[in-house]
């Protein structure tokens, strides 16, 4: 059976994982992006980790400098994507570890969320009784 999932597309990738594949496409380094853009490491960083996104201006030289449209950066969708594993240039077994890949980064994500919900919540609770 052909897996036809599009790996950089709305329903799976987000803005943070079609930048890094975009940049990995042209083969650049987060640093030698971070250059060319005049921003720090860091900042190239958190986009891709999706702990920030891109003001438009800085969207548009991405787009230009990793020559991908701006659509399919923000959604996913539209021209100037990469190829898709059904165009052939992953093979399955590349596919499935980055699928695995994507899902423990989605659950990484979520624990992160509910670890802070929780200390919250504890912060709370230890202010309410007076030990904060």
């Amino acid at each position: 059976m052909q897996d036809t999932t599009d790996w950089y597309g709305p329903d799976v990738a987000t803005l943070g994982d079609r930048l890094a594949a975009a940049r990995e496409a042209q083969g650049m380094t987060q640093e030698a992006l971070a250059k060319r853009l005049g921003v720090k490491l860091k900042t190239v960083q958190s986009w891709e980790d999706d702990q920030a996104e891109p003001r438009a201006n800085r969207l548009q030289m991405l787009a230009g400098i990793l020559n991908v449209s701006m659509m399919w950066l923000i959604t996913g969708e539209g021209e100037g994507g990469l190829a898709t594993p059904e165009e052939g240039v992953l093979s399955p077994d590349v596919t499935a570890l980055l699928l695995e890949m994507r899902t423990l980064r989605a659950q990484i994500v979520q624990k992160a969320e509910k670890m802070a919900q929780v200390e919250k919540r504890l912060r709370a609770q230890l202010k309410e009784e007076g030990r904060i």
